[in-house]
């Protein structure tokens, strides 16, 4: 498998992680979830992000699961795998492993507690060190989750120091004039132009695709939707794309929801026959009786769309 690099588009598709109705990791289910993207024309697979549930997984689990995927991709498509902790030694172990599994690259966002640009920017300094040239590294920009903001100049700077950096997985919110910024000011300081893909569940995915995006990486539970969008965008036909989109925008918009949305997403995962259980760890979100009807009621409302505009 070749590594990540400045080049890379498309869907790298955010990989939620199966589990049984107890709990445990299901790697029966892990098969059929990869096929399942790979069927769906991603361009690529990350997983072990933050809605991969990996704060919830023991460090066994973790290589486990990494180990089981890395096999059935079997080199189809990148994959790249989150190694986000408090620890530098933990990132060092987790990402080294993952690169002699055959990963692509390492999805890394900031530590925690980090209040300024000079400690953010040393933060990725350091690691960056410890990994080595020769581990790509996909700079995760989520300040709703991670509380630890990202500046622009502070972008800049590690993207002129780093040649590690290869991606920015660009989730900020609101976050277009950021995408804005830094690939002008990028482009104005004669920088190397690296891949910026997309998070939020997508749902501003047309606009930040006409602001310089190269895609996205997110884990909408309809991920062939993500791709012909970011195709319909590359082929230079973008109302395509928005048409495409707009069907789908109750939907993203639904699963979105803060608490509840991994819970909606597994469970029309397991509805459209990727997984077998649509169990959350705990904690995290069970869904009632309504929840359930609502995303039937959203499901057979997207059907109906799409078989009107014959995109079905």
């Amino acid at each position: 498998m070749s590594k990540l690099n400045e080049q890379a588009n498309g869907v790298y598709i955010i990989s939620a992680t199966p589990f049984t109705d107890h709990g445990e990791l299901d790697l029966a289910s892990a098969d059929s979830l990869i096929d399942f993207y790979l069927e769906k024309g991603v361009s690529g697979i990350t997983i072990l992000g933050m809605m991969g549930e990996a704060h919830k997984l023991t460090e066994e689990e973790a290589l486990s699961f990494m180990q089981r995927v890395l096999a059935r991709v079997n080199g189809q498509v990148p994959v790249v795998v989150g190694v986000s902790h408090a620890s530098h030694r933990h990132v060092e172990r987790l990402a080294k492993t993952a690169m002699d599994n055959g990963a692509a690259g390492v999805m890394l966002a900031p530590g925690p507690n980090l209040a300024t640009d000079p400690q953010v920017e040393n933060y990725y300094l350091s690691v960056a060190q410890l990994l080595g040239n020769e581990v790509p590294i996909c700079l995760q920009d989520f300040p709703q989750s991670t509380r630890v903001h990202t500046s622009v100049p502070v972008m800049l700077r590690l993207i002129e120091a780093l040649p590690q950096i290869v991606m920015l997985k660009h989730e900020d919110l609101p976050g277009m004039r950021k995408l804005s910024q830094l690939r002008s000011q990028s482009e104005a300081l004669g920088l190397r132009r690296i891949s910026v893909l997309v998070g939020n569940g997508g749902l501003f995915l047309p606009q930040e695709l006409a602001r310089g995006a190269d895609g996205a990486m997110t884990g909408f539970a309809w991920p062939e939707m993500l791709v012909q969008v970011c195709q319909a965008y590359a082929e230079g036909n973008p109302g395509h794309g928005e048409d495409i989109f707009d069907c789908y925008l109750p939907l993203l918009r639904h699963e979105f929801q803060y608490g509840i949305g991994l819970g909606l997403r597994k469970e029309a995962l397991r509805r459209r026959g990727a997984i077998k259980s649509a169990a959350v760890r705990q904690p995290g979100p069970v869904l009632d009786r309504i929840d359930l009807q609502e995303l039937s009621g959203l499901m057979a409302r997207l059907e109906r769309k799409l078989a009107d505009k014959g995109l079905n």
